[in-house]
């Protein structure tokens, strides 16, 4: 085991996945990035619910479940992601790659108090935008817009087993890193057919540092011949440091290279909010035969407003995303068909982001599948896949197409049984 985990760690390190942009929307450039999905691939491809957690999959979306845990897991998972953008003027094709996390959890005691640790992506900052723009007066602009970067968690869990089938958890998390946003302008044509000698350029840096936390609890029950679980998750509002760092430069546009003034302000230790999310989730199935689940997840981003990127037209309001998805296993134990050991999971996810641009709310929503595909033992390799659209073409705005194929690992050992015979 502690090999294929070494091997794992090799693997991400010599990629250098942490360091590539795991996001190409425009949208990425408000607040502090692109929010990604925090869960593993399994739980992905059943729309992002988290409500559903056994013994052997890591469910890094509710800590309860890491009580449930009765072998040593090591979860690894990674994405590829298509985008399609079509504006009123034109449309655009591009593709990114990321690792979506690494995570190892532990059975301190089988089935009754569990410990997982790990690193992932939390948001992620990567576009560019280039335009043309002519006012009445025959004025012509261009502009870029370019954005890389992102924050990244390493956090630890644990979850514990109070009464029979009610198990609580709680995990912190520590979290860091940088975005970079440029911003230039060239008038090119003052509307007398005469350009600017000179380009300006705007370039952000921000650094971020600060913890977050998540609470929840896990209850599960059986009513006649059906199994349900029900989970509540949340996290208080935090406050994370930021420095700030803003150049303005001015460039020759006819001799390449040449800076003629730059000017730069320093702002430290300002403070920007991480807001305070709570979801609820239900769901009822058959053990290891089916499971379907809702769930409804709030997230105050209204206060996002004050603290974070943004611009004279966009605003942001609370978050609502509602999900419903679950698997089928024709039959887990199967000695005659691979296929009816597979787990065939499918779901859909709909929510508006928070974010609002010319009044018009940039709504996101997606349908998910994936197969979980047994390796060896209660090891699985999960395919994951995610087609959804988010924002719209109108109002001046960007409406992004977008499929994803996700890739994760889950591999299983006992680490701390004891032997019978020594």
């Amino acid at each position: 085991m502690i090999k294929k985990i070494l091997v794992g760690f090799s693997l991400v390190l010599a990629t250098g996945a942490w360091a590539q942009q795991g996001t190409a929307t425009p949208y990425s450039f408000y607040g502090i990035g692109d929010v990604k999905y925090g869960g593993t691939n399994g739980y992905k491809a059943m729309g992002g619910t988290s409500v559903y957690s056994d013994s052997i999959h890591l469910n890094l979306q509710n800590p309860a479940s890491f009580g449930k845990l009765q072998s040593t897991t090591f979860s690894i998972g990674a994405t590829a992601k298509f985008y399609n953008f079509k504006s009123n003027q034109q449309s655009d094709a591009v593709k990114r790659q990321t690792i979506d996390y690494i995570a190892i959890g532990l059975p301190i005691k089988s089935n009754k108090l569990g410990v997982t640790f790990g690193l992932q992506p939390q948001t992620n900052v990567g576009y560019k935008v280039t335009g043309l723009e002519t006012n009445e007066n025959s004025k012509t602009t261009t502009y870029s817009y370019n954005g890389n970067g992102g924050v990244n968690r390493v956090f630890i869990g644990t979850g514990y087993e109070v009464i029979n089938n009610l198990r609580l958890g709680i995990d912190a998390s520590y979290n860091f890193g940088n975005t970079t946003n440029d911003v230039s302008v060239w008038i090119k044509n003052t509307g007398n057919d005469v350009g600017l000698s000179t380009q300006t350029v705007e370039k952000r840096r921000v650094d971020y540092k600060g913890f977050s936390y998540r609470l929840s609890a896990l209850y599960e029950g059986k009513v006649k011949k059906y199994d349900w679980q029900a989970s509540v998750t949340y996290s208080p509002e935090t406050k994370w440091n930021t420095d700030n760092l803003t150049k303005r430069q001015t460039w020759d546009i006819y001799n390449p290279g040449q800076m003629v003034d730059e000017t730069t302000i320093s702002d430290l230790d300002l403070k920007v909010i991480n807001p305070q999310q709570m979801s609820l989730g239900a769901g009822f199935g058959k053990e290891r035969k089916w499971f379907v689940a809702g769930q409804f997840t709030y997230i105050e981003n209204s206060k996002l407003a004050s603290s974070t990127n943004t611009t004279n037209k966009a605003s942001f309001e609370d978050t609502k995303r509602y999900t419903i998805g679950g698997f089928y296993i024709p039959k887990y134990n199967s000695f005659t068909s691979y296929f009816n050991k597979i787990v065939y999971r499918a779901g859909f996810r709909y929510e508006n982001t928070g974010l609002v641009l010319n009044n018009q709310a940039i709504n996101d929503y997606a349908f998910t599948g994936g197969l979980g595909l047994p390796v060896k033992g209660y090891t699985n390799l999960n395919v994951g896949f995610e087609y959804g659209q988010r924002g719209t073409s109108s109002n001046g705005l960007i409406k992004e197409n977008y499929f994803s194929v996700s890739v994760g690992f889950s591999l299983n050992d006992l680490w701390f049984k004891r032997r019978k015979y020594e």
